[in-house]
């Protein structure tokens, strides 16, 4: 699977049920070991297109589970000014941690409305051109708006209502894959 990026629609029913089963396969297959888990939601609260990781990480805060960790929300967001020392922060507190990076993404037309999934890092910023470091040991990227254009002013754009939708998929999809069945 290293290597491999899964994509669901997230308009279809199922989404949020995908996104929990490959989460956990993703989980499962971190050939590091872990005790602790952190998310790190990336972006800015000042674009919209680029908010999906700051109101994932404050939708997160209402969840707590045992051993796991939040960094980037609407309140305190990661983005481009301070990834690296977040990052550097993690790295130094969380040492035994599987770091989970959630952040807005630009792809093909195609795969707009899309929710990608992966193990491995992101590089946030990519699709604007920015040089930021890597981040995560699996990555979770709701596709917001197509890469032909590295127009900042798109993202702007970008219709709340869609990354609300997007937020709250991953959101749900998070807690289903940490929450055992009863």
């Amino acid at each position: 699977m290293d290597g491999q990026i899964f994509y669901i629609d997230e308009k279809k029913e199922t989404a949020s049920q995908e996104l929990a089963y490959l989460l956990q396969k993703c989980m499962r297959m971190v050939e590091k070991p872990w005790k602790e888990l952190v998310f790190l939601c990336i972006g800015s609260d000042r674009i919209t297109g680029d908010s999906l990781g700051p109101l994932i990480g404050r939708q997160l805060l209402c969840h707590r589970w045992q051993h796991s960790f939040i960094y980037g929300t609407l309140e305190e967001p990661v983005h481009a000014l301070n990834l690296a020392s977040v990052l550097e922060m993690i790295k130094k507190k969380h040492p035994a941690a599987l770091t989970i990076a959630v952040d807005a993404s630009l792809g093909s037309p195609g795969h707009v409305g899309y929710i990608s999934v992966g193990l491995g890092s992101i590089r946030p910023g990519a699709g604007v051109r920015k040089n930021l470091p890597d981040a995560g040991d699996i990555f979770i990227t709701g596709i917001v708006g197509g890469c032909g254009s590295c127009d900042p002013l798109m993202l702007q754009s970008v219709r709340l209502s869609v990354v609300m939708r997007m937020a709250d998929y991953i959101c749900d999809s998070v807690r289903q894959a940490l929450v055992p069945e009863p």
